[in-house]
């Protein structure tokens, strides 16, 4: 088996495919251990959002995590926030320290959805090329957004901490998919990068949001 069979055989120990729940007791004593009691309001706002959302249908589920993680977290880069060039923070990291990178939203976005009932089958984390206008003309850059598929074979939904509104990937001629992922497989996509490495720090990652209550 490649290591990248390997580890995502791992990755199936982790995170089951037919329930997913949050032990929020455990959340909020990780929290508050490690980033004191500044950001509990901002994890009972998530909380409610959980809780209410799971009673709505999936399109209102993407509108609303989509909504709070754009509009309640700051962008920042890695090395301002955590002093290293590339760390995936947990959700509750995320919360912790109020700010966070592409990944980071992506992945406190899949995390929500899961915990609001919508199946892991219809949620991919997706490495992308982000075209975006710079100082001497538009330029590629690393990106991670959430695809959400309604059925198996329809056109993705994409939430973006780039953009506000949810569409589909058609309308995002901006973005061009590299590969995609989720705790139960890994698709390839136009581009050649390696993903061994990006599935050895979601491995870490699944590791440590379950120690911290993730379940």
């Amino acid at each position: 088996m490649s290591l990248a069979g390997t580890l995502f055989a791992a990755l199936l120990l982790l995170v089951p495919a037919s329930a997913f729940g949050l032990d929020f007791g455990r959340l909020q004593q990780s929290l508050t251990s490690r980033f004191g009691n500044a950001p509990l309001a901002l994890f009972a706002d998530w909380k409610t959002m959980l809780n209410e959302g799971s009673k709505l249908g999936e399109k209102e589920k993407l509108r609303r995590v989509n909504d709070f993680f754009n509009q309640r977290i700051a962008f920042d880069d890695d090395i301002s926030i955590w002093g290293q060039s590339d760390y995936w923070a947990t959700p509750l990291e995320l919360i912790g320290m109020g700010r966070g990178d592409c990944e980071d939203f992506s992945i406190a976005k899949y995390y929500s959805l899961l915990a609001m009932g919508v199946p892991v089958g219809k949620l991919r984390l997706v490495y992308v090329r982000a075209r975006q206008n710079g100082p001497a003309g538009p330029v590629l850059q690393a990106h991670m957004v959430l695809a959400y598929y309604p059925t198996p074979n329809a056109e993705p939904l994409i939430l973006d901490n780039l953009k506000s509104e949810i569409l589909p990937a058609s309308r995002r001629t901006d973005l061009s998919p590299i590969f995609s992922f989720n705790s139960a497989g890994l698709w390839q996509g136009t581009g050649n990068q390696s993903s061994t490495s990006t599935l050895s720090r979601w491995q870490d990652l699944l590791m440590r949001a379950r120690a911290e209550g993730f379940e």
